[in-house]
């Protein structure tokens, strides 16, 4: 057990200073013009739109990112833009994951989510949370589950979920759900996540949920994420849109993440064939201080 802890920690510090390798300063700089003359402009959700309009966005840019664009729209069909106030990854995160619950129907996927966010909820109590601070917030989420859901009486259509999730009293108490989900595994885990947020922000576990985690428009980076993927077991990935050339010599490549839940890995690692790779469902475009949902062709 202590081997694969040291594995783990291995891992996430290498994750962590591949992080820092994204902060590209010109496209941050880029990036945060764009969000503060478009964040109070464009709503919570935007619609989808093909990858062109983002070779568009930095038609005067780096060469290697239009590049890059050109890699991505071999592979991605879409983008759908979310506002850029400081909970994009939430909200991405949130419409990605019931638009593909409402297109697949996956009834077991609904069961399977529902037994983690109970944890979750038991969790939280745990650790000494007061059960009517974040009670809303899990039932409105579980709400917009069964929604998704066809046969139910309040079934709704996909209009009608992006519509939900332009509506600032659901969309931000999904957000909040999320946030205390993530905050509760990272308490949880408090000895694994420690080194790393000691590394971001030099602060303890507590302070570092209490001031970056749990607070509406406080950014994400992969620590929120992780967690996140962890306590719901549902994987993630995140493509990487910056400046670097990658591994191989002179040529453009696009680096992606996958964000895998424990269980999944000791799911892997535990059967027959060892090598069936968890596919996310969920996939994100992450430009340095944003990130908007992405769909594969």
């Amino acid at each position: 057990m202590q081997n694969q802890d040291a594995s783990e920690t291995s891992v996430q510090t290498s994750e962590v200073d591949d992080w820092a390798n994204f902060r590209d300063d010109d496209i941050l700089q880029q990036q945060s013009a764009i969000v503060t003359e478009e964040a109070g402009k464009i709503p919570f959700l935007g619609d989808k739109e093909p990858l062109t309009s983002l070779a568009a966005e930095y038609k005067s840019g780096s060469p290697i990112l239009l590049e890059k664009i050109k890699l991505l729209n071999e592979q991605y069909a879409a983008i759908r833009r979310t506002r850029g106030d400081g909970n994009c990854f939430f909200r991405s995160f949130m419409f990605a994951y019931l638009e593909h619950i409402l297109e697949s129907q996956d009834r077991a996927e609904v069961d399977r989510i529902k037994t983690n966010v109970e944890e979750c909820r038991k969790t939280l109590l745990s650790l000494g949370y007061v059960e009517f601070t974040f009670e809303d917030f899990f039932t409105l989420f579980l709400e917009q589950l069964e929604s998704v859901l066809s046969g139910n009486e309040d079934s709704i259509s996909h209009d009608e979920l992006v519509q939900r999730s332009r509506d600032q009293s659901i969309s931000d108490y999904v957000v909040m759900f999320f946030r205390f989900i993530a905050s509760g595994e990272i308490k949880k885990r408090s000895e694994f996540y420690e080194p790393f947020i000691q590394g971001l922000t030099n602060t303890s576990v507590q302070q570092f949920c209490k001031s970056s985690v749990e607070p509406m428009g406080e950014e994400s980076d992969h620590v929120h994420i992780t967690a996140l993927s962890d306590a719901l077991g549902v994987p993630i990935r995140v493509v990487y849109l910056d400046r670097s050339h990658g591994d191989k010599g002179s040529s453009v490549s696009v680096n992606h993440h996958d964000f895998t839940p424990v269980a999944c890995d000791l799911t892997n690692a535990t059967s027959a064939s060892g090598s069936e790779a968890v596919k996310p469902f969920v996939t994100l475009l992450y430009r340095p201080g944003h990130y908007d949902i992405l769909y594969p062709k």
